[in-house]
């Protein structure tokens, strides 16, 4: 099948190599010149495992390549993926000019039927503008359908490969058929195929992405309660996860949830809800208790040191909202750093993949370490933030004989308490007391 994706982010360049993979003959368009140059020479700008090898091998055999003609890749494709950004807007609302600037460059393309697939997360109603907008152009036969990702940022590949359900939103039994076209290679042992009407799906990736957010968030409200009355949070969760009408996922405590999804969706839903006068409590909540999280850590550090920080070297683990990826978008890390500026601490840092776009923030204001170990080195005290593999097993050795003094923050809750202590460690963790 011949498809073009429109935007080559974190979505639409997954997306547009994954269906290559699946022998598709795939265009990625983007407007940006520089970036398509790069990604034609194998040079990915985001780090997600397994992409640059794919990118690479459907490049060479000829199905996925990279252009900036909209016109032609429109043109070429029966099936045209949006997957452009919608940014967060000052009052909360998906940003959704780009969304509806593509759509009307699709509309000015069009010269025969096409399936226009909304894969960017947008508000309730999406489809309905794009459709209206691509019909002041061409007034022949198209359809709009709604089908958002489900992605996971570190195992996105995995998931597009190998998805749990394709959710479907169309109210166009030919346009259904395309789409299950698409996506049939992906089903070889079962069909999990969610068909539903367009605004049921644009509601679908909010209302599941909200859910998620609203599980961490009474994570970490339980956990500040059990550091309270004494109870051990991890022993909570196996309770709770024990119970197979709750599960597993998304139920461990820590620095409160980042990234490019879940904050921006959860605001998106907040401006929907109450745009249509409906009650949003829950969410709300969720939301502010996300943003306490990183004042409830920054609090313990001031418990432990006062107010003045001056002369004290902060050694940080961690700088990406989440392993395996490069992304800092609303990482608890840039809240929490840039306390420790403000209180005149001295910050050395290391993160595997997320230097780049560290220093675009930060600058010179931080040390940038070569390795974990480099940044223990005269420190007062070290903060992990995000739990790359890594930093699971240390040498704890090696950190006490690195460090000024042996104290570590854990916001991800990486060690056991009582080992640590046995290892000469003072050590302060989400959900439990020192």
């Amino acid at each position: 099948m011949k498809i073009c994706v429109i935007g080559t982010g974190y979505v639409g360049l997954v997306a547009g190599t994954c269906l290559a993979d699946m022998g598709n003959e795939v265009i990625c368009v983007d407007n940006d010149l520089e970036k398509l140059k790069k990604l034609e020479e194998g040079i990915v700008p985001i780090y997600e495992p397994g992409l640059e090898e794919l990118i690479k091998a459907n490049v060479l055999e000829g199905r996925l390549k990279f252009s900036s003609d909209i016109v032609d890749s429109v043109q070429k494709s029966l099936v045209c993926f949006i997957a452009v950004g919608t940014p967060q807007s000052e009052d909360g609302s998906a940003d959704m000019q780009y969304v509806m600037a593509v759509a009307e460059s699709i509309g000015k393309a069009m010269n025969g039927y096409k399936v226009i697939v909304d894969k960017s997360t947008v508000p309730v109603g999406t489809a309905d503008k794009v459709a209206e907008t691509i019909a002041k152009y061409y007034n022949g036969e198209f359809d709009v359908v709604s089908n958002p990702e489900f992605l996971k940022q570190g195992a996105a590949v995995d998931d597009f490969l190998k998805p749990d359900r394709v959710v479907i939103g169309s109210n166009s039994p030919k346009a259904t058929a395309i789409m299950q076209e698409v996506y049939a290679p992906f089903f070889r042992t079962a069909s999990r195929f969610v068909i539903m009407d367009v605004k049921s799906a644009e509601m679908t990736k909010y209302a599941a992405n909200s859910f998620l957010a609203v599980k961490i968030s009474y994570a970490n409200e339980i956990a500040n309660i059990c550091e309270a009355v004494g109870a051990d949070a991890e022993m909570v969760r196996i309770g709770m996860c024990s119970d197979k009408r709750i599960g597993s996922q998304f139920l461990f405590p820590g620095l409160g949830y980042g990234g490019s999804c879940f904050p921006k969706d959860v605001k998106a839903l907040l401006k929907t809800a109450k745009d249509n006068n409906c009650g949003y409590r829950l969410i709300e909540a969720a939301d502010e208790v996300n943003k306490e999280q990183r004042v409830v850590f920054i609090n313990k550090i001031l418990a432990r040191y006062g107010m003045n920080l001056a002369g004290k070297t902060f050694a940080v683990w961690g700088l990406t909202f989440k392993p395996k990826t490069n992304d800092m978008r609303m990482s608890p890390a840039i809240t929490i750093i840039n306390f420790l500026l403000e209180f005149g601490a001295k910050v050395k840092a290391f993160d595997p993949k997320g230097f780049e776009q560290a220093q675009n923030i930060w600058g010179d204001k931080i040390i940038y370490a070569k390795n974990s170990y480099d940044a223990l080195e005269g420190a007062d005290c070290m903060l992990l933030l995000t739990e790359w593999n890594e930093f699971r097993r240390p040498d704890f050795d090696k950190m006490k004989e690195l460090m000024n003094s042996p104290v570590i923050f854990d916001g991800r809750n990486q060690y056991e308490p009582a080992r640590m202590k046995q290892r000469g460690f003072e050590y302060h963790c989400v959900g439990k007391k020192a």
